[in-house]
């Protein structure tokens, strides 16, 4: 333990070197949550006033009461805490906050120096872990978003004459099974390949985009050679230039943006924001795909419509809602779109809620 390092619980606080630790992984908050929560903990047992949070934390910046509120309430959620039962930091009301765990200060114990040395596995272990629930958070939330996405899609192609013999329920079912399979695919590429991010630095950033891009990018070319390569050797010609790496790439990366604008700030901020920016920036990756003549779901469905004779499947009548005859550009732009900012929304959302399980564990 570090000089001037405070231990409680199984989280080490080093106001010196800037860093909360728990079970040696670093904990995320901002640099005047930090401040907070090491007054706090150096006035252990003690009442500490709203004054005092003004004066040391703020240090007389004009804010409001919510603003030291909404500190406090961060700070129990990074710890585990409980308001209403609270074992770090307790609310006496109209006066302040008091800090009730039991701190051990630096006394260069044997303990103490033990865990500092066993701190960069701990640290190694945290990543790994994180990686893993982040990466299968987010392609469970792609698997959300391909089944609104079949949905969609299954609606659009029942509401055409179909074969004999074949159902809207069975057009619903099969379009379901296609956009939930493609989807978990693309969204384990993308969703681990932002989760490899957390390797590099332990706070989004640019590294996300890439990450995300580099795993689009890899899944998109993987599946279109194995899907093309079905296709010729089932049917005996495929489909033609269908969604694969370039497109993977484009929607992955801008999914990273997403995921980057969400957790940019370390209090981990409101959800339905951080969707909603994951959102717009994964429309509008899915949007500049068609423009840039990339296809993505949609396109690849329709593609396969008119290349493959014996194909059932059909999205004129979207095409017919946006007044083109056929599924012509303007479809492809507005449902990429709409499959982007679905996407993005659902692959983002997951992986933050998992990630305020990582760093709070409340």
């Amino acid at each position: 333990m570090a000089p001037g390092s405070f231990r409680f619980d199984r989280f080490l606080l080093d106001p010196v070197d800037r860093q909360l630790r728990r079970d040696g992984a670093p904990v995320e908050l901002n640099a005047r949550y930090l401040d907070a929560l090491a007054l706090l903990v150096s006035e252990s047992g003690k009442l500490v006033s709203k004054d005092r949070f003004m004066d040391e934390v703020w240090r007389g910046v004009p804010v409001t009461d919510e603003a030291l509120t909404q500190c406090v309430r961060t700070l129990r959620r990074q710890l585990g805490d409980d308001a209403a039962r609270p074992r770090f930091i307790e609310t006496v009301p109209k006066h302040g906050y008091r800090f009730i765990a039991p701190v051990e200060r630096d006394n260069g114990d044997s303990e103490a120096a033990a865990a500092e040395r066993d701190a960069p596995a701990a640290l190694a272990a945290h990543r790994w872990q994180r990686f893993l629930l982040l990466g299968a958070a987010g392609t469970v939330g792609g698997v959300v978003a391909g089944f609104f996405g079949g949905l969609f899609y299954g609606f659009a192609g029942s509401s055409q004459p179909l074969a004999p013999g074949m159902g809207a329920a069975s057009v619903l079912l099969v379009m379901l099974c296609v956009t939930m399979a493609v989807a978990l695919i693309g969204a384990a590429g993308v969703a681990f390949g932002i989760a490899a991010s957390g390797f590099v630095s332990d706070r989004p950033g640019p590294w996300t985009i890439v990450g995300g891009g580099l795993g689009g990018m890899i899944v998109g070319a993987a599946v279109k050679l194995v899907a093309l390569d079905a296709f010729n050797l089932l049917l005996g010609q495929s489909p033609g230039d269908i969604t694969g790496a370039p497109e993977g790439a484009m929607l992955g990366g801008a999914v990273g943006l997403g995921a980057w604008l969400a957790g940019r700030h370390a209090e981990l901020p409101s959800l339905r924001r951080s969707v909603a920016a994951a959102a717009v920036a994964g429309g509008v990756g899915g949007l500049l795909i068609p423009v840039a003549g990339g296809r993505l779901l949609g396109g690849s469905l329709d593609l396969l419509a008119r290349n493959l004779p014996a194909s059932r499947v059909g999205l004129d009548e979207i095409g017919a809602m946006l007044g083109e005859n056929g599924f012509g550009p303007v479809s492809q732009m507005v449902t990429a779109g709409l499959e982007g900012a679905l996407f993005g929304a659902f692959v983002v959302a997951a992986m933050l809620l998992a990630r305020r399980r990582t760093s709070g564990n409340a």
